[in-house]
């Protein structure tokens, strides 16, 4: 739970801000994306394996440059 405290003479859209970036930094949006529906167990993996597959093209691209 990301929790943002105001400080003494802190507007609120910086603590907005600040807030934004912690639950981007901990991966709260994606996590609830990911728990929002089901997927079946074989739709899980084959999408694990495809992103494995696109981060090693990425990887093996960026070593060849």
């Amino acid at each position: 739970m990301a929790e943002v405290y105001i400080q003494d003479g802190e507007t609120l859209e910086s603590a907005l801000r600040r807030f934004k970036r912690k639950v981007q930094q901990e991966d709260i949006i994606k996590e609830i994306k990911k728990h929002s529906f089901y997927l079946k167990p074989g739709e899980k993996r084959r999408t694990k394996q495809a992103l494995a597959r696109k981060r090693n093209r990425k990887k093996r691209s960026k070593e060849s440059e």
